[in-house]
C-alpha cells in the first residue's frame, strides 16, 4: 500500500509523515515518483499543518522545468510510492491487543546467557586491573642548576668541583657544570644534575657537598624543572 490520496487531509499527513525523513519520495535525488507525487496535489500544502509535506512540494517545483527529464518511470501512479501498511501509524482504538507475556518464574535461557556474559566482564575487568596496577609508573625526576661557593679565591675549585662529583647516590646524575665569576677574583661552580624526587632529597645533597668545609662555603638551588 502507498500514498491512498495526496489531496484529503488523511493523504498530506501521510505524505508529512513520509517527508519527515525524507528529501525525496524515494532514492536520494528528484526522480518521477516526486514528479507525479507531486501533480497529484493540487496546490502547496499547509506549511502550518504540514510543515515536512510543505517543504518537500516547495523543493521539488524548483525542478519543475526539468520533470521530463527526471528518471524513473512517468507511468506509474503516485499510489505506488509511499509507506507500506506495516509503516502506516495506527490509531490506538483500532490497534490489536497484545498477547500478554508469560513470565517465566523458574529462570530462562537468556538469564542463563546474561550471567555468563557478566563473568566474562568480570574476568576482563579484574585481568585488566591486575594489568594496571602492575604497570611501573616513570619515576618523576628534576633537573636541577646549583651554585657551589668557595671560600675565596685561593680554593682549589678543581679539587672543589671533585668532591662534588664523588658524591655518588642512587637517582643521581651529575651534568655539565661551569666557573661563574662572583667578584674579587672568586669563581663559583655551577653544576647541572638530574635526580628522582623520590630517592634524593636536595637539601640532604646540599648537606653533603657542604660537609667539604676547606673548599665548599656554601651551596644555592639557581633553577630547578620538572622532567
Amino acid at each position: 500500500m502507498g500514498f491512498a490520496d495526496l489531496v484529503s487531509d488523511a493523504g498530506l499527513t501521510m505524505l508529512d509523515n513520509w517527508a519527515k525523513t525524507r528529501s525525496y519520495i524515494v532514492g536520494f535525488g528528484p526522480s518521477q515518483a516526486d514528479v507525479v507525487s507531486f501533480k497529484a496535489i493540487s496546490s502547496s500544502p499547509d506549511a502550518s499543518k504540514y510543515p515536512h509535506a510543505a517543504r518537500w512540494y516547495k523543493h521539488i517545483a524548483s525542478y519543475e522545468s526539468d520533470f521530463s527529464s527526471l528518471p524513473g518511470d512517468p507511468s506509474k501512479a503516485y499510489s505506488t510510492y509511499g509507506p507500506e501498511q506495516s509503516e502506516i501509524p495506527v490509531n490506538p482504538k483500532d490497534a490489536p491487543e497484545e498477547e500478554e507475556e508469560e513470565v517465566d518464574l523458574f529462570g530462562s535461557d537468556d538469564e542463563e546467557e546474561d550471567s555468563e556474559a557478566v563473568r566474562i566482564r568480570e574476568e576482563r575487568l579484574a585481568e585488566y586491573k591486575k594489568k594496571k596496577e602492575g604497570k611501573v609508573k616513570p619515576a618523576a625526576k628534576s633537573i636541577v642548576t646549583m651554585d657551589v661557593k668557595p671560600w675565596d679565591d685561593e680554593t682549589s675549585m678543581k679539587e672543589l668541583e671533585e668532591n662534588v662529583r664523588g658524591i655518588e647516590q642512587d637517582g643521581l646524575v651529575w651534568g655539565a657544570s661551569t666557573l661563574v665569576a662572583v667578584g674579587f677574583g672568586i669563581k663559583k661552580l655551577q653544576i647541572n644534575l638530574v635526580v628522582e624526587d623520590e630517592k634524593v632529597s636536595l637539601e640532604d645533597l646540599q648537606g653533603k657537598i657542604e660537609e667539604d668545609e676547606d673548599h665548599v662555603q656554601s651551596t644555592d638551588i639557581a633553577a630547578m624543572q620538572k622532567l
